[in-house]
């Protein structure tokens, strides 16, 4: 047989039964928010269903490589930077959760206003919604997962790589950096700003979002995945508008004073030299609160 007679490479496409391999992961998502629920009730207390909101992805990313049954490049490089970001940021919120033992106040005011009927509407506005979530964000991946044959590896992956593990550094260096501020007693009732936290007033919302971003293009390595580019848009939105800075930048200023001064002189949520917001606020003498997020 000579070279012309080779028979070109399999084109890469979705696996025959990829519509119910994503409904089995929904349902896995389902039932790992329920499972949860319920030891929410016997505890009552909510507050743990943070931890579990990144190991949620990973169980996506494992159950979608299990499925296909194909260990390629691409899904384990895929499935471990899941995991590294799952395992790193859900032991970073059950051990806060652990040290906490109040719930927190988001969930403590949802159950004084819904009194006996916290259990159904924490069910659905909780724990499916993040279910629901935590499939359809992870959708690039499932989707790159149950591609056959897999991808080879490319600029892309390298790329989205190279972005996952700027945001991923960022992410973890915020979150140790406010962890040994929250530590110290001396620092109780003022604002945290040292460090990132210096130059982004959420500078962990912000790495999230940019290694949500370079999951993505790590994913894009398959056409398939490139349909679901919503899916990086919905996280960063869920960051700046819903459950991240928009919630806390609601209330925090009443808990500490010191915070409006800080708002004024530190960028919202992409990290900028405090020197920048300074010559920014000086041009625009009447800024709207928040609106640099």
């Amino acid at each position: 047989m000579n070279e012309l007679d080779l028979p070109a490479p399999a084109a890469s496409g979705l696996l025959p039964d990829w519509p119910l391999y994503l409904a089995l992961n929904g349902a896995a998502a389902l039932l790992l928010m329920g499972v949860i629920w319920l030891w929410s009730l016997k505890r009552r207390d909510v507050s743990m269903v943070d931890a579990f909101w990144a190991p949620g992805f990973a169980l996506m990313a494992w159950t979608s490589l299990l499925m296909a049954g194909v260990a390629s490049p691409l899904a384990l490089l895929l499935a471990g930077l899941t995991s590294l970001w799952a395992i790193r940021l859900g032991t970073y919120l059950f051990s806060r959760w652990r040290a906490h033992a109040e719930e927190d106040r988001r969930y403590a005011a949802m159950r004084r206003k819904h009194g006996s009927a916290f259990a159904r509407v924490s069910l659905m506005t909780v724990f499916a919604l993040q279910g629901v979530l935590i499939w359809l964000i992870s959708l690039p991946l499932q989707l790159t997962l149950l591609t056959a044959p897999a991808p080879e590896l490319s600029w892309l992956a390298a790329l989205g790589t190279l972005v996952f593990l700027l945001g991923f550094s960022l992410e973890a260096a915020a979150d140790a950096q406010l962890r040994a501020f929250k530590s110290d007693p001396a620092k109780e009732g003022k604002v945290m700003d040292q460090g990132l936290w210096a130059w982004s007033r959420h500078p962990n919302y912000f790495g999230n979002a940019v290694l949500w971003w370079g999951l993505f293009i790590v994913a894009a390595e398959a056409e398939a995945a490139r349909w679901a580019f919503f899916a990086p848009l919905l996280m960063t939105f869920l960051l700046l508008r819903v459950s991240g800075v928009s919630l806390l930048e609601k209330t925090i200023g009443k808990r500490r004073p010191a915070y409006a001064a800080y708002q004024r002189r530190v960028n919202a949520f992409v990290p900028l030299p405090p020197s920048w917001k300074k010559r920014h606020n000086d041009q625009e003498p009447c800024p709207g609160n928040g609106g640099d997020i």
